[in-house]
């Protein structure tokens, strides 16, 4: 089969692809190989084989374009993306501290537990192991020390 309809085959991909030597050969070889994986669709009673290898082929080339189309592009762009934004050493030691003085404001229990799943990046199961309580203990004490949290910076006129 390849020796019969190979030269043509490789004509008419290199239509299809606007002369792509490459994708002309690797549509011409996904082609041929669908071929050999399925001999019932070559019988002659069901139609021309080489007709059956031009629609296969016509059909990869439009799968093909398909999946190159939804691809989003490259930009290229002759301008730098804008520089991160400086961060103020001042602003940062303010935001720890209030931070800080916002947790020691909480119960013992809520500040250990977002400590041990904030600041120590714990998951609740290493949390619940390292506090020694049920891993639905940690999830219910997040919740409500988040929410104790937010008010007590409400009450430092923190806004978020």
């Amino acid at each position: 089969m390849h020796d019969e309809h190979a030269e043509a085959l490789h004509a008419y991909a290199l239509r299809l692809v606007d002369g792509d030597r490459q994708r002309a050969e690797d549509l011409v070889q996904e082609t041929l190989l669908r071929a050999w994986r399925n001999p019932a669709s070559l019988d002659p009673e069901r139609g021309s084989v080489r007709a059956w290898l031009f629609t296969t082929a016509r059909n990869l080339a439009i799968d093909a374009w398909r999946r190159r189309s939804s691809r989003v592009g490259e930009v290229v762009t002759d301008a730098l993306p804008e520089p991160p934004p400086t961060v103020d050493e001042v602003e940062r030691a303010v935001e720890a501290w209030t931070i800080a003085e916002a947790l020691s404001r909480l119960t013992p229990d809520h500040r250990e537990v977002l400590v041990e799943c904030f600041y120590r990046g714990r998951s609740v199961a290493e949390a619940a192991a390292r506090l020694g309580v049920p891993p639905g203990t940690v999830k219910s004490r997040t919740h409500y020390a988040l929410r104790s949290l937010r008010l007590v910076l409400a009450e430092m006129g923190v806004t978020t």
